[in-house]
C-alpha cells in the first residue's frame, strides 16, 4: 500500500513540474509574442454562435452646428451555450458619450458612470453572479469596447449609446463623418508585457473581401436653420429627401447594409455658401454655458511665396498594400510634382525599417522630382508600420538654413502609438508644421488629428483615388499663407470663466474659430476677435445682449467638458501626472461622459445564469474597404482549415519564418534606390471549357497582370526560388463570375501566396456567351528570374 502511495505520490509530483514547466514556456511565449491582429477562425462547435452581433443602427439628429446620435447595437444567441460578447468599435474623435442603456426583452437598465476599474469591478461581479450586463469603455478617443456577459440561448440584448459632437465647417462645407470599423493595428508591444488596456489590438479580422457579419443602417435627420443647397454621400448609396428649405433626411439604401467596412461620410453646404456663425447660450441649474463660432475673413493669397523645404514621410507597409497606396502615390505625384523650383525636398518610406531619398533635402528640379516619383511608384506595400523612428529620422534631418520646414505625412494610421507619435513631433518639431494625409476607406482619424494638432498644421484624409488632387489643391493652398494670425480674443463686460482653448493658434483653414466657456449673471457686452490677415487688421464682434439662453442648448455642457478632456488627455503629454488623471476622472463623472478613465456599465439584477460559465467570443471586424489581408501580417496561417492554437513551438519557429519574411518584404519594398523585379510572368491556359473565349480570357488575365504580380511577386522577392509555378482552377458561373477557386498545383508550398491568389481570382469576372451555364478555367502561373 506504502509503494502505491509513494508511485501515485510521484506521479503527482512529475506531473506538477510538466505543468509548471508547461506555464513557464508559455509565459516565456507571451514575452515573445507581440500584441497583433489575426485572422478569425470559425470553431467546429455548433454549440457556440462566434458572431453574437447582428445589427448596428444609427440616428443622427442635427439641429445647427451640433449633432445628437444613438447607436443601437444589437446581440442574439443562436447558438445552444450562454455568452459573453466583446466588440471593438470606433466612434469620432470629437463624440461626448453621454449615455447608455441595456434592454433584454422588456427589461430597460439604466448604465451609470464609474471610474474606470470600479466599472470593470461591478461587471465582473455581475457576470459572476450570472447576471446580464453591459460595459463600455474607452481604449482610445476613437476606439471604444463593449462587454456584454452572459447572453443566453435565444436572447436579443439591445445596447444604445448616446453621445454629441460639435460640426465644423471647412471651406464652408458641412461635414458628418461616421467610423464603421477599427483597422488593424500594429504593435510590437510583448503580449506578457502588455497592460489590459492594450489587449484591444489583439482582434480577430476577416479576410480581404469579405463582408461584415453583422448589418449597418443609418438615417439622418438635418434641420440646418438655413436653406440647404446641396447633400452628397461620397462612401455609401442613400435615399436624400427634403421637408422645406432647411430640412432634409437621409437614409441608408437597402442595398448597402453591410456596408459597416468604411467610414459613412456625408457633406452638405448651405445655400450662398453661408455658415453658421455666431453664440449659443445655455443656462443650467448651477452652471451656464457659451459656445461663440466666428467666421474668419476670406482667405489672403500672397503673391511673393517665400521657397520651402518639404519632407515627404510616406507609409509602404502591409496595411497599404494595394488601394491604399495606389490612392497615396496620386496623392504624392500631385504633391511632389508641383513643387516649385525655388523649393526643396526630401522622401523617407518606412514599413518595418525606412530609407531615405537622400541625407540632405534636394532642389525641386525636374531631374530630382522624377527620381522620387519613380521610387515611389515602384512601391508594392508589406512589412510592419513602425511610424516612430520613421518620424524620428526624418525630424533629425538637416535643416535648409533661412527656409521654412513642411513635413507630409501620409498613412492609413494603423498603429497603435498614438501618444507616442504626438510626444515626439512635439519635441522635436522646432519651426516646422506637420500635415498628415489618412490614406484610406477607414482611417485613424486620432492619430491623423493628432498629429497636425500638436504639429501646428492641418489634417487631410482622402479616401478615393478621385480625392487626392483635390486634397492637394487645399494643401497647397493652406501653406501659401494663414487664413487669420495674431488671434486676440475679448469678452468686455461678459463675465467668462473656463474659456478653451486659452489661447487660439493661427488659422489656416476656411474654418470658424471655436471658443467653449461658462458665463454668470446676465449676457451681455460683446465677443470681440482681432487678428492678421494678409497685411491687414481684422476685427469681428457679437452682440452677446441679443442672444438669448436656450435650453435646446443643453449639449454644450457636454461639448465644454470633451473639449477640456481632449486638452488634458487626447493630445497631452505622455507621461500624465496623478493631478491631470484626477481631473480628467472629475470631469467625466461631473458631466457623466465617458473617458479614459471612466466608463458606463449597467447590470439586470435578475440572477439568469446558474451552474454554467458563459463563453467569451470576441465579434471578428471586416477588413476596411481597400486593406489588404497584409495588414494582419502573420495572421493568414490561421486561415480556414487551420487550428487556431498551436503548440509552442510549432509557433515560435512560425512566427520566426513569418517576422524575417516580413522584414525581407519591407527591405525590398522600403529600399533605395528600388531596382525592380528581374522576371517575367508567363500565363498559360491548361484548360477551357466550351462556351468560353480562349482569347478572351488571356486578354482579360493580361488586363488583370497587375493583381495576380502582386502576390507572385512577394512570393518570389522572398524566396531563393528560381521559378514560382502555381496552378489553379476556377469554376464560373453563367456569367463569367469565379463561384470556386481551387489550387492543383503550388511547387512554392507557401500558405500564404495561395491565400492571396485565391481571394484575387474570386473578385474575377470573366467574358461569357450567353449559354454558359457552368465553365470551369485552368491556368498555369509561371514566374521566371
Amino acid at each position: 500500500m506504502k509503494i502505491s502511495i509513494r508511485i501515485v505520490a510521484a506521479w503527482v509530483i512529475a506531473i506538477l513540474v510538466l505543468i509548471a514547466g508547461s506555464v513557464q514556456a508559455q509565459g516565456k511565449e507571451d514575452l515573445n509574442k507581440t500584441l497583433s491582429p489575426y485572422f478569425f477562425v470559425k470553431a467546429d462547435d455548433p454549440r457556440v454562435d462566434r458572431l453574437p452581433l447582428k445589427s448596428t443602427a444609427v440616428q443622427v439628429n442635427i439641429a445647427g452646428v451640433i449633432a445628437d446620435v444613438v447607436v443601437t447595437q444589437t446581440y442574439r444567441n443562436e447558438g445552444k451555450s450562454p455568452l459573453e460578447a466583446v466588440y471593438i468599435f470606433p466612434a469620432s474623435t470629437r463624440a461626448a458619450v453621454y449615455g447608455m442603456k441595456m434592454t433584454i426583452g422588456e427589461r430597460t437598465v439604466m448604465a451609470k458612470i464609474h471610474k474606470r476599474d470600479e466599472a470593470r469591478r461591478i461587471y465582473e461581479r455581475a457576470k459572476g453572479e450570472g447576471k446580464t450586463a453591459s460595459l463600455l469603455e474607452q481604449q482610445r478617443p476613437n476606439v471604444f469596447q463593449m462587454n456584454v456577459a452572459n447572453i443566453l440561448p435565444g436572447d436579443i440584448v439591445r445596447v444604445e449609446l448616446r453621445y454629441t459632437e460639435l460640426l465644423i465647417p471647412e471651406d464652408k462645407v458641412y461635414g458628418f463623418v461616421y467610423p464603421t470599423v477599427v483597422g488593424p493595428r500594429y504593435s510590437n508591444q510583448p503580449v506578457g508585457a502588455a497592460p489590459a488596456s492594450e489587449r484591444w489590438v489583439q482582434n480577430p479580422y476577416l479576410p480581404e473581401g469579405e463582408s461584415p457579419t453583422y448589418r449597418f443602417d443609418i438615417h439622418l435627420n438635418i434641420s440646418a436653420g438655413l436653406p440647404i443647397e446641396q447633400i452628397t454621400c461620397p462612401s455609401h448609396r442613400v435615399h436624400i429627401g427634403y421637408d422645406g428649405s432647411n430640412r432634409a433626411s437621409i437614409r441608408l439604401d437597402r442595398g448597402d447594409d453591410f456596408g459597416g467596412n468604411r467610414d459613412f461620410i456625408m457633406k452638405y453646404r448651405l445655400a450662398g455658401k453661408r455658415v453658421e456663425s455666431g453664440l449659443l447660450l445655455y443656462e443650467g441649474e448651477t452652471e451656464n454655458f457659451f459656445l461663440a463660432m466666428l467666421q474668419p475673413p476670406e482667405r489672403v493669397i500672397e503673391r511673393q511665396i517665400p521657397p520651402r523645404e518639404y519632407i515627404f514621410i510616406v507609409d509602404v507597409s502591409g496595411s497599404m498594400h494595394g488601394f491604399p497606396l495606389a490612392v497615396s502615390k496620386r496623392l504624392l505625384r500631385d504633391l511632389i510634382g508641383n513643387l516649385r523650383s525655388s523649393d526643396q525636398f526630401n522622401v523617407l518610406l518606412f514599413a518595418g525599417a525606412s530609407s531615405i531619398l537622400s541625407n540632405r533635402s534636394l532642389p525641386a528640379t525636374t531631374a530630382n522630382i522624377r527620381r522620387a516619383i519613380h521610387v515611389i511608384e515602384q512601391q508594392r506595400g508589406g512589412g510592419g508600420t513602425r511610424l516612430l523612428p520613421a518620424l524620428k529620422r526624418a525630424l533629425a534631418l538637416p535643416r535648409v538654413a533661412g527656409i521654412s520646414r513642411t513635413v507630409v505625412i501620409a498613412t492609413d494610421g494603423y498603429v497603435a502609438v498614438e501618444k507616442e507619435a504626438f510626444e515626439l513631433i512635439r519635441n522635436n518639431l522646432g519651426e516646422a508644421n506637420v500635415f498628415p494625409f489618412g490614406i484610406g476607406s477607414s482611417v485613424n482619424r486620432y492619430i491623423i488629428e493628432g498629429m497636425a494638432r500638436v504639429g501646428m498644421g492641418e489634417p487631410f484624409v482622402v479616401t478615393r483615388p478621385q480625392e487626392a488632387e483635390g486634397a492637394a489643391a487645399r494643401f497647397r493652398k493652406l501653406i501659401q499663407t494663414p487664413v487669420l494670425t495674431g488671434i486676440e480674443m475679448g469678452f468686455g463686460n461678459f463675465e467668462v470663466y473656463d474659456v478653451e482653448p486659452r489661447t487660439i493658434p493661427d488659422v489656416m483653414a476656411e474654418r470658424p474659430v471655436i471658443v467653449f466657456g461658462k458665463w454668470r449673471g446676465r449676457p451681455k457686452g460683446h465677443i470681440r476677435i482681432q487678428g492678421i490677415t494678409g497685411e491687414s487688421r481684422y476685427s469681428h464682434e457679437i452682440d452677446v445682449a441679443g442672444i438669448r439662453p436656450l435650453k435646446s442648448n443643453a449639449a454644450l455642457r457636454y461639448l465644454w467638458a470633451r473639449y477640456r478632456i481632449a486638452l488634458l488627455s487626447d493630445y497631452g503629454r505622455l507621461n500624465k501626472d496623478g493631478e491631470i488623471v484626477r481631473e480628467i476622472t472629475s470631469l467625466g463623472l461631473t458631466y457623466n461622459l465617458m473617458t479614459a478613465y471612466t466608463s458606463f456599465v449597467a447590470v439586470d439584477p435578475k440572477v439568469r445564469l446558474r451552474g454554467e460559465t458563459a463563453t467569451t467570443v470576441t465579434q471578428p471586424l471586416p477588413l476596411p474597404q481597400g486593406v489588404s489581408n497584409l495588414a494582419v501580417g502573420q495572421g493568414w496561417y490561421a486561415c480556414k482549415g487551420r487550428p487556431a492554437a498551436l503548440p509552442v513551438a510549432a509557433m515560435k519557429e512560425r512566427v520566426r519564418r513569418s517576422a524575417k519574411k516580413e522584414a525581407d518584404l519591407a527591405e525590398h519594398n522600403a529600399g533605395l534606390p528600388h531596382t525592380g523585379r528581374k522576371g517575367h510572368l508567363g500565363l498559360e491556359l491548361v484548360r477551357v471549357s466550351q462556351g468560353l473565349s480562349k482569347k478572351q480570357i488571356l486578354d482579360y488575365l493580361e488586363k488583370n497582370r497587375p493583381r495576380v504580380e502582386r502576390c507572385l511577386g512577394n512570393a518570389f522577392a522572398t524566396k531563393g526560388n528560381r521559378e514560382v509555378q502555381i496552378m489553379i482552377r476556377l469554376e464560373l458561373d453563367a456569367r463569367g463570375n469565379v463561384a470556386g477557386v481551387k489550387v492543383v498545383r503550388d511547387t512554392t508550398r507557401d500558405k500564404g501566396l495561395e491565400f492571396c491568389m485565391v481571394n484575387v481570382l474570386k473578385q474575377f469576372k470573366f467574358p461569357a456567351s450567353g449559354n454558359l451555364k457552368k465553365g470551369t478555367v485552368t491556368i498555369l502561373f509561371r514566374l521566371k528570374r
